[in-house]
């Protein structure tokens, strides 16, 4: 099996790259989602694949981490979804913004990928829904949301990030489920001076509009 391919990056196709390794070019079929990731042509590159073996034939998929390439997967453990379709969905989606719509049983988000059904999408968020950690998908989410603000030093970042996370502990702890909690907080424009107190209050008032 080959887990991954470190590389000069010789080509950029449409839903495809080549990476050049030990002299030998590895095509690759990669999610839209990850081609803005990419270096320019002729950098090093590491991606992480997948083979893909169907009646259709073999592919190579590869992907920007190992949680990707494990959200494909998980995708492909769901009845009626192949490695094309897969790759559809994280191409019309982020990993991130799949595992966010997939806790939150957003499945309209789902069948936005083309190729995909409303039934299919269902499906996925009824298959995958358990296998994901709720809270620390929101925790993930919070952390990216402070990362791409640039509002937070890293250190201002993590005690947002605790804070927030407190929030969500305490709403749980009020009856709230996992997911509303976790919507009605990441709705909370976060900033590092704030309190539990402060997030909680303007997520309750949050959870009125869910």
């Amino acid at each position: 099996m080959i887990s991954f391919i470190h590389g000069e990056l010789a080509e950029v196709q449409d839903g495809m790259i080549v990476v050049e390794a030990s002299g030998v070019g590895y095509g690759i079929r990669v999610p839209a989602t990850l081609i803005g990731k990419l270096p320019s042509i002729g950098e090093e590159v590491k991606i992480y694949t997948y083979f893909s073996v169907t009646q259709n034939g073999v592919d190579l998929c590869g992907f920007w981490t190992p949680g990707d390439r494990e959200m494909f997967t998980m995708l492909l453990s769901v009845s009626g979804v192949g490695p094309k379709a897969a790759l559809g969905i994280l191409s019309a989606l982020t990993p991130d913004d799949l595992r966010m719509a997939i806790v939150t049983g957003d499945s309209k988000a789902i069948s936005r990928a083309p190729g995909v059904g409303s039934k299919t999408a269902q499906r996925i968020v009824l298959d995958l829904k358990d296998k994901l950690d709720a809270t620390e998908v929101f925790s993930s989410a919070l952390d990216h949301g402070a990362e791409n603000s640039g509002a937070a030093s890293i250190g201002g970042a993590a005690v947002s990030h605790s804070a927030a996370k407190e929030a969500i502990e305490a709403l749980v702890a009020l009856g709230y489920s996992e997911m509303e909690a976790g919507k009605a907080v990441k709705k909370v424009e976060i900033t590092k001076d704030m309190t539990v107190d402060q997030i909680l209050k303007l997520s309750l008032k949050n959870l009125s509009f869910l």
